[in-house]
Parts: C-alpha cells; structure tokens; sequence
C-alpha cells in the first residue's frame, strides 16, 4: 500500500472532527427553531418582563 492511499485510509478513519460537525448541526438546529417559534418567543420574554416590572412596581 501506498503511502498517500495509507494517509487517505487515515484521514477517513480520524473522528477528531467529528464533535464539530454534531456542535454545528446542534447549533443549526436551535437556530430553526428560534427561526419558526420567533413570535412566541417574543411573546414569552415580553410577559415574563410585564410580569417582572409589575412586581417591582409593588415593591417600590
């Protein structure tokens, strides 16, 4: 066998790069889903704000 075939043989079998991948498609993941669940999201945060104001309103 070849030296370069052996190196070749070697890179395919190397999984060093293989948590990168699985981060990024995590990270594509995530960004679909704040993507499609946008207006909900914002509604969620804008309650929990309200909610967080007006209970600093009585405290004061």
């Amino acid at each position: 066998m070849s030296v370069g075939c052996r190196a070749w043989k070697d890179f395919l079998k190397d999984e060093s790069g293989m948590g990168v991948v699985e981060v990024i498609l995590i990270i594509v993941v995530l960004i679909a889903m704040v993507i499609i669940f946008k207006e909900q999201i914002t509604k969620l945060v804008n309650n929990i704000w309200k909610s967080i104001n007006d209970g600093a309103k009585k405290i004061y």
